[in-house]
């Protein structure tokens, strides 16, 4: 995607502990980048918080995570995370996160959530406010957090 398709970013300097001793970030970082910026994507909807969505007894579990390499990040550099809704199934979510330092897009990733009932641990559908509100913040001018 072109970054301007983003609405939303999260910015985060890469830490010396991320790093290898090149100073390149080890690739499994790149997943928790992904979860970071996408909490606070959620932070920013305003939807039931991780703990509110376990008290209803349905929350969204990580079916599937993708990373895609195109170039490395480095310690200490200011990158920027953007996250965007890709589309809904039945009881689906399906994200898209691209890692940018500056201009330069380092990597690209898609996240999957299932949106079930934690005690029988199967999907139910995602409910359509929570669609409506997601539809509407990838609708506004980007924002960084």
């Amino acid at each position: 995607m072109a970054r301007e398709d983003f609405s939303f970013f999260h910015q985060l300097r890469v830490r010396w502990a991320e790093a290898d001793m090149q100073g390149i970030v080890f690739n499994a970082h790149y997943l928790m980048y992904f979860d970071v910026a996408f909490t606070e994507y959620w932070r920013a909807t305003g939807l039931p918080t991780v703990q509110q969505q376990a008290e209803d007894g349905r929350e969204m579990f990580a079916r599937k995570a993708t990373v895609e390499f195109l170039a490395p990040a480095r310690f200490d550099d200011v990158l920027d995370i953007g996250v965007r809704c890709a589309g809904f199934g039945r009881t689906s979510v399906r994200f898209i996160v691209e890692i940018h330092l500056g201009d330069q897009h380092l990597i690209s990733g898609e996240l999957f959530y299932v949106y079930a009932d934690t005690k029988v641990r199967k999907g139910v559908p995602f409910p359509d406010d929570w669609r409506a509100t997601i539809t509407r913040l990838e609708k506004t001018p980007p924002q960084t957090t």
